[in-house]
């Protein structure tokens, strides 16, 4: 099995230089919706990701009523942590960085999508 987010989000190009850039996914699918993106497939290693406008999805699931997208949260583990908060650095912080009761180190920030992604390391011990 394999689950793939899917974040719906009103523009695409404000985006991708969070997921591209400073995550260093890469765009390995696009489709325009006229003069912009309507969908993207991101990848980095194993993980993929989408994003699509609510535009192309009333375009694609008529059946869903317009502004029904739900919302919602990605929690991302990393490896260096040190260097995941490089990449972040200057969006805007939900939740400052914090040790959890379940051993991860975590920080939470908001994509300029409007979602709230968590990024996670296993926090270090001794």
């Amino acid at each position: 099995m394999k689950i793939t987010p899917i974040l719906f989000v009103d523009a695409i190009e404000p985006s991708l230089p969070f997921w591209t850039g400073r995550l260093s996914f890469t765009k390995t699918v696009e489709v325009p919706e006229g003069d912009r993106l309507g969908f993207v497939i991101l990848n980095h290693g194993a993980s993929e990701l989408m994003l699509q406008t609510g535009a192309s999805v009333e375009k694609d699931l008529p059946a869903l009523p317009a502004g029904s997208q739900p919302n919602g949260c990605l929690f991302i583990e990393v490896e260096d942590f040190d260097d995941l908060l490089k990449r972040v650095e200057g969006a805007e912080v939900v939740v400052p960085v914090r040790q959890t009761w379940y051993g991860m180190t975590e920080i939470v920030v908001r994509e300029p999508g409007g979602h709230a992604v968590v990024f996670a390391a296993k926090t270090k011990t001794g």
